[in-house]
């Protein structure tokens, strides 16, 4: 009887095992590596790199993407809305995406910072405005820090960089486990993280409407392959312990620095991470959207680029920018009720 059940247990083990190398290489096939590896010293960082157009007005911009993301989720986002006007370098942190991990320093934001600046001298951009998503806020006060000199200016979008209450998701904490994390990211990430792609990408726009083309748009199913959500998890992990120790030395940037967030961020909490940093970096110009939830990079996209061209030294109003796209995403959020009052009674008539 205790035979039978270890056999079954191989076996299943087997199985989800298989599902998983089976898995990794279908997502790899949908969403294969779009940008180009550059060896940094030791080890490759993965990024899109769009060389300065002939007809730019503004610095070298570099995005850096949030946990659980690739570079693709940035330049789905800024790509397009800015093209011509700039050289773009659009990175997969180490680890993540195409990147490969490197040494044991990047788990740590100072160390993904070293690491960007290491990629954009290889890629002759001297300096440029430096853009962090989410977690990618906590590397981009990093690299403000740790590398002045290439810092044209800092652009938080949502950005991650203060202790914060309530610990993390339990996932996380396990999957960062020496053995059993190896084991829980090797035989059930996958299984488990493909029936929360939907509702965690809509959860991360909520209040606002995800794109619906977003999911095949972004490629988030790239960070459950098991080194990939092993590697994320570590990140997410180390970050309590790290800006506990980094915040309170933000007053060392000098870079012009805007900040921008909104008011119904579920993800990361403003009145925290971006008032924080508002209140620690000299300087700072806070822009706070009402009804705007973590994705700034995507609904408001219009008042990033401004404040891309604030940091540039152009003239504009980001506080009246965003009082017209609070005015839009009020008008939006008006006809997605519409729509689904107007479903709701033709499924109910």
């Amino acid at each position: 009887m205790i035979d039978s059940f270890l056999v079954a247990i191989v076996l299943l083990l087997i199985a989800a095992a298989g599902f998983s190398a089976y898995k990794t290489r279908a997502i790899e096939q949908a969403y294969p590596n779009i940008g180009e590896l550059t060896d940094i010293g030791g080890y490759r960082l993965n990024a899109v790199h769009l060389p300065r157009p002939a007809t730019a007005d503004l610095p070298a911009l570099v995005f850096i993407h949030g946990a659980s993301g690739n570079l693709r989720d940035q330049f789905e986002a800024f790509a397009a809305p800015l093209s011509g006007r700039a050289e773009m370098l659009f990175v997969d942190r180490p680890g993540h995406g195409y990147s490969e991990r490197g040494t044991a320093e990047n788990a740590l934001p100072s160390g993904q910072a070293d690491a960007i600046a290491k990629l954009m001298d290889k890629r002759g951009i001297k300096s440029a405005i430096i853009v962090g998503h989410s977690f990618g806020g906590a590397i981009a006060a990093a690299f403000g820090m740790r590398h002045p000199e290439k810092t044209k200016g800092l652009l938080f979008l949502a950005p991650a960089t203060h202790p914060w209450p309530g610990g993390i998701d339990w996932y996380y904490t396990l999957a960062a486990l020496p053995v059993l994390g190896w084991l829980f990211t090797q035989l059930l990430v996958i299984p488990l993280g493909l029936r929360r792609v939907e509702s965690g990408t809509l959860s991360i726009f909520r209040p606002n409407e995800r794109p619906a083309d977003y999911i095949m748009r972004t490629a988030p199913e790239l960070v459950l392959r098991p080194q990939t959500f092993r590697n994320n998890a570590i990140d997410v992990v180390n970050l309590f312990a790290y800006v506990s120790a980094h915040a309170p030395r933000y007053s060392e940037i000098k870079a012009p620095t805007v900040i921008i967030t909104g008011d119904s961020d579920d993800i990361v909490l403003e009145e925290l991470h971006s008032r924080g940093l508002a209140r620690d970096i000299p300087g700072a110009e806070l822009v706070t959207i009402r009804n705007l939830g973590h994705k700034p990079d995507y609904v408001t996209t219009d008042v990033a680029i401004a404040a891309m061209e604030r940091l540039a030294g152009q003239p504009r109003d980001l506080h009246e920018l965003a009082a017209q796209a609070e005015i839009r995403i009020s008008d939006l959020g008006s006809e997605v009720s519409r729509r689904q009052r107007s479903s709701q009674a033709m499924t109910t008539s």
